[in-house]
């Protein structure tokens, strides 16, 4: 038998299926948590429990989000242009919500203003065309018929807001929203941030642009948006207390029948902790009780109908008892993921009554799709295209990166790698339950020239850890000391490492080569096809996300099962635990880095490849996102960067 012959050996063949183990490690762990988030809403049964609750909802949120940045400063908001359309005019805005980042939007001004009036903010969904969207112009303009003045702004990554638009290309190196929304959301997680703070804020800073339109009357505002602008919606509706009424649109659900259907979402969808904290969809329409609340879906959604309608239900309660009656309530469509025309109406009728006291009057022959080059605020179609110095969520991490390094350098270095290990101990031990690890050997044999054993063992209670153990077969019956070696796809990619486990093996080393979970024969079955599981949207994406919302990381969880194996190699037969090597290569030999920070016994670090540090996956606009999920160790570079943990074991090769 050779090394290919050997990677096709695997648990299953054998003795047991370990592939969905991590899945459902993080599946039972996340039902936990949504029944301890049902019993304290439960308790909410005054007007005075909710207004309590809401503010530690507040509060909570704002702060995983990594906070807000300031809204201090100028809008310098200017009118590029106008179109006339027949029975109101398109004001073309580019205004600043944060210096150097640009906001395109559409002002809808309806013909019949006399006095202050009525407000929605329109935030876009997925489209990548934006504000510019068919669908999306026929929402703002029924809301416009109706008599309401309507703000649509370009979302980050779409629009005229593409981030990695290069102008002497003529076209995006990354693709727009979604692919967009991910490359920098990534950027986001060391930090300690999430991509949704900037959404959020675009938002709050175009609330601030109506509020300052003498059109506009501060008390009467409204937002609505479908899909990601349903998200961007329940950003708000959480965190502003400005808003009057809301109407978000297929995108309010559940997490628990969200996380059943497998799939993954993007960056600013992903709340660090919002579940582990006990809060879920639910609080989404509990930020705005007992305002006026219309909830719009879809049957045929992928966000499930079954989740929005638990969820308007649970809510229903607590707006009967806090003096909202007849303040909530739920529009269906029988369509897929859209906003449909019947949504559209529901939404004007919703706004009309409780933003402008009375009934919309909408004559439909009046709407007009514009070309989207029409309503273009900037002349090429794209902020990167001509505004000099205009920055993006790239220039807003690399700045919040280098005030955390000053910040981290200001501190001595012994003192501040202590501070950096504790932290790192406190998130690898949080959340695990550790047992007895049972090794299991499942099969012996040769590889060539080395004996080569597989073997399972627990991590925690419900998770197997796996490993190949070789040494060279003239040393089959000495004790020896162990080499763990980390390095991506573990043992199923024993081949592409032949020559290093050969060499470490004549040396007279036991070459430990490690699969922590979800990884070599453990990784996880795919949830949909037509992504690898280590690309943005598979499933490994999937389940990272998935433990981000229980204030967790793949990555913690696996420096765990590195810290738990240096405890099991006691167990394997031939081996001493007195003389333990680490070999690093690729991605995945994170895990072992950062584990013998936390462990004194890993006598030797090398280092073959991977990431050197995590500002290098801020500096490069353009990184290699495969298996990035599963590195991200949220908030590490307000503690360390991981050359500040290295110390005389750790050898670079």
């Amino acid at each position: 038998m050779n090394f290919r012959q050997l990677e096709q050996i695997t648990p299953e063949s054998s003795f047991w299926d370990v592939r969905d183990q991590l899945k459902w490690h993080i599946y039972h762990r996340s039902e936990r948590a949504f029944a301890a988030g049902d019993a304290v809403r439960d308790q909410i049964r005054t007007p005075e429990d909710l207004k309590s609750y809401q503010q530690r909802l507040r509060t909570f949120f704002l702060d995983a989000l990594g906070g807000l940045p300031s809204s201090d400063t100028p809008l310098e908001a200017q009118t590029v242009g106008e179109v006339k359309g027949d029975g109101f005019r398109i004001e073309k805005i580019i205004f600043q919500s944060r210096p150097r980042h640009y906001v395109t939007a559409n002002l809808y001004l309806p013909d019949s203003l006399s006095a202050p009036s009525a407000a929605v903010l329109f935030v876009c969904g997925h489209w990548s065309q934006g504000k510019q969207a068919p669908e999306y112009q026929q929402v703002c303009q029924t809301l416009a018929l109706t008599g309401l003045i309507v703000l649509a702004q370009d979302p980050i990554g779409q629009g005229e807001r593409f981030s990695y638009y290069e102008p002497s290309l003529g076209r995006v190196t990354v693709g727009e929203c979604c692919p967009d929304h991910d490359q920098a959301g990534a950027q986001c997680v060391p930090l300690g941030d999430v991509l949704a703070r900037y959404f959020l804020h675009d938002s709050m800073r175009a609330l601030d642009y109506l509020i300052s339109r003498p059109e506009v009357d501060p008390q009467r505002i409204g937002i609505t948006g479908n899909s990601g602008g349903g998200t961007q919606s329940s950003l708000m509706m959480i965190a502003d207390t400005r808003l009057a009424a809301a109407a978000p649109a297929t995108f309010v659900m559940n997490r628990q029948t969200y996380m059943y259907t497998g799939g993954a979402q993007d960056a600013e969808q992903i709340w660090h902790g919002f579940t582990a904290a006990g809060y879920d969809h639910e609080d989404i329409l509990l930020g705005m009780a007992p305002k006026p609340v219309r909830v719009l879906a879809v049957t045929y959604d992928f966000f499930p109908i079954e989740g929005t309608r638990r969820t308007v239900e649970r809510c229903q309660r607590i707006w009967n008892a806090c003096g909202g009656e007849n303040n909530l309530d739920l529009v269906e469509d029988v369509s897929g993921h859209s906003y449909t025309p019947k949504l559209q109406r529901a939404a004007a009728d919703f706004f009309a009554q409780r933003l402008l006291g009375r009934e919309a009057q909408i004559d439909e022959s009046r709407i007009r799709i514009y070309e989207p080059s029409e309503l273009w605020c900037t002349r090429s179609g794209q902020v990167r295209g001509e505004m000099e110095g205009a920055a993006f969520v790239f220039e807003a991490n690399l700045e919040r990166a280098k005030a955390l390094e000053e910040r981290r350098r200001a501190i001595p270095v012994t003192e501040r790698r202590e501070r950096a290990r504790s932290w790192l101990r406190e998130r690898v031990f949080a959340h695990r339950a550790p047992c007895r690890q049972n090794l299991r050997l499942y099969y012996t044999g040769m590889a060539d020239d080395l004996t080569a054993e597989l073997g399972l063992w627990w991590s925690q209670t419900d998770l197997l850890n796996h490993g190949c153990l070789l040494r060279h077969h003239e040393r089959a019956d000495e004790t020896l000391p162990v080499t763990i070696a980390l390095w991506d796809g573990g043992t199923n990619s024993l081949q592409s490492h032949g020559e290093w486990i050969r060499r470490t093996c004549r040396n007279g080393r036991a070459v430990l080569v490690l699969d922590v979970s979800g990884t070599g024969v453990l990784q996880p079955h795919s949830l949909h096809s037509a992504y690898h599981p280590e690309e943005f949207y598979g499933v490994i994406h999937k389940l990272s996300d998935d433990l981000t919302w229980l204030d967790d990381s793949l990555c913690a969880l696996r420096v765990y099962d590195v810290l738990r194996t240096l405890e099991v190699i006691g167990e394997w037969r031939g081996v001493r635990a007195d003389d333990l090597h680490l070999y690093a290569d690729g991605r995945s030999g994170i895990y072992g880095r950062l584990a013998a920070a936390l462990e004194p016994k890993i006598r030797r670090v090398e280092i073959a490849g991977g990431l050197r540090a995590f500002a290098d996956l801020l500096s490069e606009r353009h990184y290699e996102s495969r298996g990035v999920k599963s590195i991200l160790l949220r908030g590490a570079l307000r503690h360390f960067d991981l050359p500040e943990l290295e110390d005389e074991r750790y050898h670079h090769l």
